[in-house]
């Protein structure tokens, strides 16, 4: 039993005779975690540049978008969470014992380098921070900040224990409202942001419009985040019993994730999409969330432009963290070895020993000069969207096996739904692949 299971069981014991209420409210913070961390990290590099991409170049025009891709996450992330919680077990070992052991290890070999890629974007963007930072450090080069980061990436797992790590990562998100604060001081138009935000204020069927929309659905979903919820569930003891609290901890993190990406999309709109309205042909170009930060110093001041290079910073330290993490648990999980944060080193040294290869390789190459970076996160973005669909699948295909989870399978309609997500997701994400692999075929 983990010691957060314990301390549940410690808690309903020695509360027997308080308010229900107050019984609940501590209880969900004996469980809350997985649902709010996963969300969360979520918001990475390629997500805070997607976002921001939406908003510089259509303003608020896919604002109402989040609303819907809000309920695709809650789908996807609950159905993993529920799955931890009846079965005791991770994602990849339930893959492995219900589809065999050939199908897992090729799966897991295509998700080990497609995550490889994705933690050298994020490390990517903690070098990208590193020229607005030099502002007001100038020693701290990208060749000092990576490093930095990835030290204190891996020591903040190594040295911890479970309870430490999530509260760490629960710092992370806290600083996400980073992006709040600089979305507010970018001074939106709110008689037009908030109708947008509820009713699509220009729907079009231009090449362009249908892209991004694709990219924010894309980057909302992503396969590791399957394998890491289902794993926190598990290594944090929640049982089916405690399940409704880790459903609302699934709900809280789904709205706060998005809640983010609403005003990432706001500080954009409000400034670089204006700006490029006013200045037509003399305009900011955005290749990189980066640019956005600065950008936004001459056109909401420095300050906003601090904010959301703190809050890039941010989100590449946390997804470093989170990422590579998830990718040692399932790797553990399909091969049998001991995996978890609360183990010590010496009882998981696979497990650690492969979390630091993870990271020495995303911010190695990072540092390599003229490394094919670009290359590296396009290829690494295809292989997420080949990947998703099935992994989703998979997913309905286990949380429907009734030896498996016994009452607790799908209803019909949460069935309708989530098969629909799978087809949504599915479709979506084929269409932007062929649409950025062959951009001839659009055209």
């Amino acid at each position: 039993m983990t010691s957060q299971s314990r301390s549940a069981e410690r808690i309903r014991a020695a509360a027997p005779g308080r308010p229900s209420l107050w019984r609940s409210a501590v209880m969900f913070l004996s469980v809350v975690g997985p649902g709010i961390i996963t969300a969360n990290a979520d918001n990475d590099v390629g997500g805070i540049t997607t976002y921001s991409l939406a908003g510089a170049q259509f303003g608020y025009d896919l604002l109402w978008l989040l609303v819907p891709v809000t309920l695709v996450l809650i789908i996807t992330q609950e159905i993993c969470a529920r799955m931890g919680a009846v079965t005791g077990k991770g994602l990849a070992d339930l893959i492995r014992e219900n589809f065999g052991v050939k199908v897992t290890f090729w799966v897991l070999v295509v998700f080990v380098i497609c995550d490889l890629g994705n933690i050298a974007t994020e490390f990517a963007g903690i070098a990208s921070v590193a020229p607005i930072l030099q502002t007001y450090v100038p020693e701290l080069s990208k060749f000092l900040l990576v490093p930095l980061a990835a030290v204190f990436v891996y020591a903040a797992i190594v040295r911890g224990n479970q309870k430490i790590v999530e509260r760490i990562f629960f710092v992370f998100c806290s600083v996400y409202l980073t992006y709040v604060v600089s979305g507010l001081m970018a001074h939106p138009n709110w008689s037009v942001a908030l109708p947008a935000t509820i009713v699509p204020p220009h729907l079009s069927s231009s090449k362009a419009y249908l892209i991004m929309a694709i990219g924010v659905i894309g980057t909302t979903v992503a396969p590791w985040q399957q394998f890491y919820i289902q794993a926190a569930v598990v290594e944090k003891g929640v049982r089916i019993k405690d399940y409704p609290l880790t459903r609302l901890d699934v709900i809280i993190g789904a709205f706060f994730c998005d809640f983010i990406a609403y005003f990432i999309i706001i500080a954009s709109a409000a400034t670089i999409f204006v700006f490029n309205q006013q200045h037509p042909g003399h305009g900011i170009q955005i290749n990189s969330a980066g640019d956005v930060a600065v950008a936004l110093s001459p056109l909401a001041g420095k300050y906003a432009a601090l904010l959301f290079s703190l809050g890039l910073l941010n989100a590449a330290i946390f997804t470093a963290s989170v990422l590579p993490l998830s990718t040692a648990y399932y790797v553990c999980e399909a091969f049998g070895f001991e995996a978890g944060v609360e183990n010590r080193f010496r009882d998981a040294k696979f497990f650690y020993l492969f979390y630091l290869a993870l990271i020495v390789a995303g911010a190695g190459f990072v540092l390599i000069p003229n490394a094919p970076l670009l290359g590296v996160i396009f290829y690494s973005q295809v292989l997420n969207g080949i990947l998703l669909a099935p992994i989703l699948i998979f997913m309905l295909i286990l949380v429907n096996n009734r030896r498996l989870m016994g009452e607790h399978v799908n209803g019909l309609v949460y069935n309708v739904l989530a098969w629909a997500t799978v087809v949504i997701v599915g479709v979506l994400t084929l269409v932007s692949v062929v649409e950025t692999a062959f951009p001839q075929l659009g055209s």
